[in-house]
């Protein structure tokens, strides 16, 4: 297996019955930007069995993160969610997606968007300095059905603010909104409904969407991927690439499929 490092299991954190995440050792020659996925797997009978996962460590961290959801009938995440200390890991040499900065035009405001296990990118895009010096504010929005979910997303949203140096880099700049949809919140709705009707903006004293000044990552289920894709198209927003920047970008090789 040329193609992978075999990494061992650092830390493992169960959020709820339905979410958990991991650290894991980090060979010295991987790179990767803030926001891509890589391939990663476990042996089984012999067998690689690999899938994507966005990288929720920030590239300058020397170990890598990644955030699941526990999918039963999964091949691989039915195993994955019972891995523990010591485990081996395999993890892919190429890194890739179009959630990094190069696939935005420059901008005013940046809008991370998410729902359930699609926040785990933007853990990492949040923890990256270079993103304050582009946009004047960083919007981390991320939708779950219930208030339980939001705990990986509130810590490590709390432990940038909280990082001795980060913590000044992203005074000010840096907006968390969480929503959920199934109990009583402090903001409840789907995310494109409440991104649609402005109840975000008003919420946040921004003005609406624009593609003159926002740019939007997302990242989240296929439905979510679909009716943002909608709006951003019926705002005037055009999808970027690497090769061709634009005002959004959208991740469809997500985890939580």
């Amino acid at each position: 297996m040329a193609a992978f490092d075999v990494e061992k299991v650092l830390e493992v954190t169960h959020w709820t019955d339905r979410l958990f995440s991991f650290r894991t050792t980090r060979e010295k020659s991987f790179r990767f930007e803030n926001g891509q996925f890589v391939m990663i797997g476990l042996k089984v009978d012999g067998k690689l069995l690999v899938r994507a996962y966005s990288i929720a460590s920030a590239n300058y961290e020397d170990y890598l993160e990644f955030y699941s959801i526990k999918v039963q009938s999964g091949p691989l995440t039915s195993r994955l969610q019972h891995i523990q200390i010591g485990d081996d890991i395999w993890v892919g040499h190429k890194p890739t997606g179009t959630l990094v900065q190069d696939s935005l035009l420059p901008g005013e405001n940046l809008f991370l968007v998410s729902t359930g296990t699609g926040l785990a990118p933007f853990a990492s895009v949040i923890r990256d300095p270079a993103v304050y010096e582009r946009f004047n504010k960083v919007v981390l929005i991320h939708g779950c059905r219930q208030i339980n979910e939001l705990a990986y997303g509130k810590q490590v949203y709390e432990q940038v603010l909280a990082d001795e140096i980060l913590g000044e880099i992203v005074a000010g700049k840096l907006v968390y909104y969480p929503t959920v949809t199934r109990e009583p919140f402090v903001h409840n709705g789907r995310v494109t409904t409440m991104l649609a009707d402005g109840t975000i903006a008003r919420d946040l004293g921004l003005p609406p969407l624009s593609p003159a000044t926002d740019r939007v990552m997302i990242c989240g289920s296929e439905v979510m991927l679909a009716d943002m894709v909608k709006l951003m198209e019926a705002s005037g927003f055009n999808e970027g690439s690497g090769s061709r920047p634009g005002e959004y970008v959208i991740e469809k090789a997500f985890a939580e499929k």
